[in-house]
């Protein structure tokens, strides 16, 4: 019976490293700034955070099944704004219409980029990066090439889908936790996530064992981009509008949150849980640098938040590198 790939014992401590250290990292910065800021543990600055950084979170759930398999999906930015404009054209027709149009739309890049690389043998970097274009291009052909395409006002539930509360929390920040919540058991406790798990860990010798390496390859991506098409849901219902030039760096976001949880990008090691911490670890670092600026001390401006997803980014992946290196004879 298979449960996971072999893993070198290097990556399985750089792992464990990773993520505790991740979460330390994270509840010392919460310490930080509830002793440095007034306001900081608020529960508007709570929710606020919660209901931004959901989006960023879904598709570092996405992102990470593909890393997982040893992929990668550049897409998911341009997939969030297509499907922010395909859920505001549907939004008259209502909520239901309106979820699975968007979800649906993202599930479709996913199918795409997922039969491109298995039956086309295309690299996943080339691929995603052709569909990251098409699907930017297409949603402004959606939106007629203008700036926004406003939700239907009327439709309160699908308002309330971005901007709503619920058993104390935002919707949005509910809906990312039950994703994850599926997603780590579908990782641990499912066929799917220990195949996925094996493909990244040596697809040749999974292919030996009998594995369906193509569909489970394939389901990941749909994965991915039916998770960027809800995080789109999100995005035009939280501001009313759809976007269809929001989501640039957002597969950045991503990868980062990925990798600084602990997933090698060469596939084969992943945590679901892990990725969650990291995604809300480089949020929390820029609701922290937006409360430094409040305080008038710094001036950084908000492009500093790329500057710190590629500090981030690169730092991991230099770090799991050097684990790989030593890990060789």
């Amino acid at each position: 019976m298979l449960n996971t790939a072999p893993r070198p014992a290097r990556a399985r401590w750089l792992t464990l490293a990773s993520q505790y250290g991740v979460l330390l990292t994270l509840i010392l910065l919460i310490v930080f700034g509830a002793l440095r800021y007034t306001g900081f543990l608020s529960e508007y600055n709570f929710s606020t955070f919660l209901r931004y950084n959901s989006m960023f979170g879904l598709i570092s759930l996405g992102m990470c099944f593909v890393i997982i398999t040893g992929g990668i999906d550049l897409s998911v930015g341009s997939v969030v704004a297509m499907s922010s404009v395909v859920a505001a054209l549907l939004s008259p027709f209502g909520v239901v219409v309106a979820v699975l149009g968007a979800v649906a739309s993202g599930a479709l890049i996913g199918v795409i980029n997922g039969l491109i690389i298995t039956r086309l043998n295309i690299q996943p970097f080339i691929t995603t990066l052709a569909t990251l274009l098409g699907a930017r291009g297409l949603a402004l052909l959606l939106a007629n090439n203008q700036g926004g395409v406003g939700v239907d006002t009327g439709n309160a539930p699908f308002i309330w889908l971005g901007q709503g509360d619920a058993l104390g929390l935002p919707v949005p920040g509910l809906i990312m936790i039950v994703a994850f919540i599926i997603g780590g058991l579908a990782l641990r406790a499912t066929p799917f996530g220990r195949h996925a798990l094996a493909i990244g860990g040596g697809e040749d010798a999974s292919k030996l064992m009998g594995l369906n390496v193509s569909r489970i390859k394939l389901g990941v991506y749909v994965l991915s981009g039916a998770l960027a098409g809800l995080a789109g849901l999100i995005l035009a219902s939280q501001l009313g509008a759809g976007q269809p030039t929001e989501g640039l760096g957002w597969e950045l976001s991503a990868i980062a949150s990925v990798v600084v949880g602990g997933t090698l990008l060469t596939g084969g090691v992943g945590s679901v849980w892990s990725t969650l911490v990291g995604a809300m670890l480089l949020g929390l670092i820029f609701n922290i640098l937006n409360f430094e600026n409040g305080k008038g001390i710094i001036s950084l401006s908000s492009y500093w938040q790329s500057v710190i997803r590629g500090g981030f980014l690169l730092l991991v992946v230099m770090l799991q590198s050097r684990a790989g290196r030593r890990e060789k004879p």
